[in-house]
């Protein structure tokens, strides 16, 4: 159970005995009647419930969990805790020992019925079908009758009551025609019919959660990144713990070929990570001191010292895990229609298989046919494949989706997004690498590029500034040392807020700053004018060396920097694939139109689709003129600033080395932070909706098909009972297909 900042509760419960899709909407039912139950959502492939409350004046907090399951029982299931996905997989064969039991039963019953096609004769006598029959009615079937009677005393009806209907009106006919027969004479009994058809639909059941354990491998396998034990360092000796007991701050070593056991900073050490787990790509990460380490993530060559930053559920992996839960739990739009046609579903059914039997007696048929026709229209009509077919798609495409590094937070998100037409690029860590580097320096006649950089270096070798870090990576490039602070330390440096810093280095004073800054202080730019126009109308940021002449007391510049952001490698790569997919693209920037479309002009963008001059704060206006002009738009950021902006979008993206807030914000999370897991986003969402809507006709083809076909008496319940058990099964499979989804690149 959780609780968010509005008082609002959030628990997530398990419900067993869910069968059908009408069960899904009268657990809705039976939990919204609850006092202070604000939203409940149940999803019949995980089989649990999200229930969104805030609990009444006059009801404790502590009492509404008890309050939300006795509701659960009280509808007719059974309240369970969630599914620990953290345990090992059960075997393949688990629960199949009721469905062998009923072949095994029904063998005998069906046998002779097989042997009449050869001209054999081994009908079992009367007693022995009813004894076997009734054997599976009420063993196997017990589970049929107890759904059913508790739906119809709440008022509903669900896959239950067609079940135990349908087969209890064969087996309640057996009996009949054999109370009837004379002395001697052999009727035609019905007793297999309802055995195979119960006993089918329990063997669907069990296909139906074979694969839905599969659909949960991906949840299985992150919870599978966990290591048991870490090494924890006290005293200078490792000492052996369980992972449970790490604490926020202590330091764990992490041998060769290990897992991080949580968080954490590297204090001391390097090596390489694996990060595959986090981000889909499997080359290693370089990690020296003071980098940030995942739990779960494998340790490379190294042996290396952790500070733990994070543990238990505040770790990335239990975030991560968390996010694909809820998107697997969530019920998508389309799926709020299916459950408003299976509310009526079966009342509908059940009206048909009685027009049916009507109709068949008015024709001149037998009672005993009119029922039997009723009863395979009743037992191919069950709306399991109905309830199914979209969260099962859903499950798979979120599951196969994180695997490869795209986090999926909702399942409204993954549905909208094959219907964007627009998609909108923050241009600065999005598009770019965000990170400033060294373009060019010119220097004044007579200077050494080298020495001057060095100069520039030291001025700012205590900065923060992403500029001054630009110039401290090329100064480290460079083939002779850097001058440290040792041989040239800069003194009396202060910095002049909006222009630059000042500071001396050997007795000389120097300016760092804008070129706005040295034209204000009219500086001698000795030559250099043409060279900073020339950087600046190419879309750099100019910055220039000035130094304090004391023969005459004027500022000369020394040199001109140009910086500028580098566009991500697979950025323009990944545009192209955009636009060949049919989508507009737009780049947002705050940059001056030249800085703009200069960036543009690389990452293959046409003057149309850029736009300049947008302030953090005109983001979100600016997506919500779009949306309002037509457009589904996808927004993709990195930043705080772009947090508004990815929520205003139909269907945010936020990159995974971004802000915390902005992928908060956003409905998709893309962990490798690369551009092209934008187009692997909407190619995922592309192909789960397809499959959805491949489920949706499959599970309605089945019943618009199958129940004219057994009102007209061309199937029987036994054919019917496969054909029911059968869609179900086809559903699962198909979305089963999705596993096999893999990104573009």
């Amino acid at each position: 159970m959780s609780q968010d900042s509005t008082d609002v509760c959030t628990l997530d419960l398990g419900v067993g005995g869910m069968t059908c899709a009408s069960c899904v909407s009268r657990v809705e039912r039976a939990l919204k009647k609850v006092p202070g139950v604000v939203e409940a959502n149940v999803n019949l492939a995980t089989e649990t419930a999200s229930i969104h409350y805030s609990a009444p004046e006059n009801i404790a907090n502590t009492n509404m969990p008890a309050l939300l399951r006795r509701a659960v029982l009280q509808a007719g299931y059974e309240p369970r805790q969630p599914a620990d996905l953290s345990e090992p997989e059960p075997p393949p064969w688990a629960g199949f020992a009721p469905v062998a039991f009923g072949l095994v039963v029904c063998v005998p019953l069906m046998a002779p019925m097989v042997a009449m096609l050869w001209g054999q004769h081994l009908m079992l006598s009367a007693a022995w079908q009813a004894a076997l029959g009734t054997l599976v009615q009420f063993t196997l079937g017990w589970r049929f009758y107890r759904g059913a009677w508790h739906a119809l005393s709440n008022g509903t009806a669900t896959m239950d009551v067609l079940v135990a209907l349908g087969t209890t009106a064969g087996w309640a006919l057996s009996l009949w025609l054999w109370w009837q027969a004379a002395p001697g004479e052999m009727p035609h009994l019905y007793f297999e019919g309802s055995a195979v058809v119960i006993t089918l639909v329990l063997l669907g059941k069990w296909l139906e959660g074979r694969a839905k354990r599969q659909m949960s491998a991906a949840i299985r396998a992150l919870h599978a990144l966990k290591p048991e034990r870490a090494h924890l360092l006290r005293s200078g000796e490792e000492i052996d713990i369980p992972v449970a007991d790490v604490l926020v701050g202590d330091v764990v070593a992490i041998r060769p070929g290990e897992r991080c056991p949580a968080d954490g900073v590297l204090t001391q050490g390097q090596t390489e990570m694996d990060e595959s787990m986090l981000t889909g790509e499997a080359l290693p990460v370089p990690k020296t001191e003071g980098a940030a380490l995942t739990g779960g993530s494998i340790n490379g060559v190294g042996h290396v010292h952790m500070r733990v930053s994070a543990v238990g559920a505040d770790t990335v992996l239990s975030h991560i895990i968390r996010l694909v839960q809820d998107a697997q739990a969530a019920k998508a739009p389309i799926q709020r229609l299916v459950d408003q046609v299976a509310a009526v579903f079966v009342p509908v059914v059940i009206v048909i298989a009685v027009i049916t039997a009507l109709a068949w007696l008015w024709v001149g048929q037998p009672f005993e046919v009119s029922l039997i026709h009723a009863v395979a229209v009743l037992v191919i009509a069950c709306p399991c494949a109905l309830g199914l077919a979209t969260p099962v798609a859903i499950m798979a495409g979120t599951g196969v989706a994180a695997k490869h590094g795209l986090l999926i937070k909702d399942a409204q998100a993954l549905e909208l997004a094959h219907k964007v037409d627009l998609v909108v690029f923050d241009k600065t860590g999005t598009l770019t690498r965000g990170q400033p580097r060294l373009l060019s320096t010119d220097v004044a006649a007579g200077l050494n590029v080298d020495e001057v950089l060095r100069t520039a270096a030291a001025l700012q070798s205590l900065s923060e500034h992403p500029l001054a870090r630009a110039v401290q990576s090329a100064v480290q490039d460079l083939v002779k040392p850097v001058v440290d602070a040792n041989s040239a330390q800069a003194l009396d440096v202060h910095t002049v807020p909006g222009l630059g810093l000042q500071g001396t280095l050997g007795g000389v004073t120097y300016r760092l700053g804008s070129w706005r800054w040295m034209q204000d202080m009219a500086a001698d730019v000795q030559g250099l004018d043409d060279a900073a126009q020339k950087r600046m109308a190419q879309g750099a940021t100019v910055s220039a060396l000035a130094v304090h002449t004391s023969k005459d007391g004027v500022w000369a510049v020394q040199a001109v920097l140009a910086f500028g952001d580098e566009p991500k490698p697979d950025a323009a790569a990944a545009l192209q694939v955009l636009r060949a997919r049919g989508l507009k693209l737009l780049m947002l920037s705050g940059d001056h139109p030249q800085a703009a479309l200069a960036m543009a002009q690389r990452l293959g963008l046409q003057v149309d689709e850029v736009k300049a001059g947008v302030l953090p704060g005109d983001k979100a206006q600016e997506i919500t003129r779009l949306r309002a002009a037509g457009h589904v738009v996808a927004m993709v950021g990195d930043g705080v600033n772009d947090a508004p902006a990815l929520a205003a979008a139909d269907v945010g993206l936020a990159m995974g080395q971004g802000t915390d807030v902005a992928m908060h914000a956003a409905g998709i999370t893309l962990m490798r932070g690369d551009v092209m897991g934008v187009a692997d986003a909407l190619d995922v969402s592309c192909r789960t909706v397809h499959k959805i809507r491949q489920n949706l006709f499959w599970a309605f083809a089945y019943n618009v098909a199958g129940i004219p076909l057994a009102a007209l008496g061309l199937l029987n319940p036994m054919v019917a009972g496969a054909a029911m058990a059968m869609s179900s099964v086809s559903v699962m499979s198909n979305a089963l297909l999705l596993r096999r989804w893999r990104p573009q690149r």
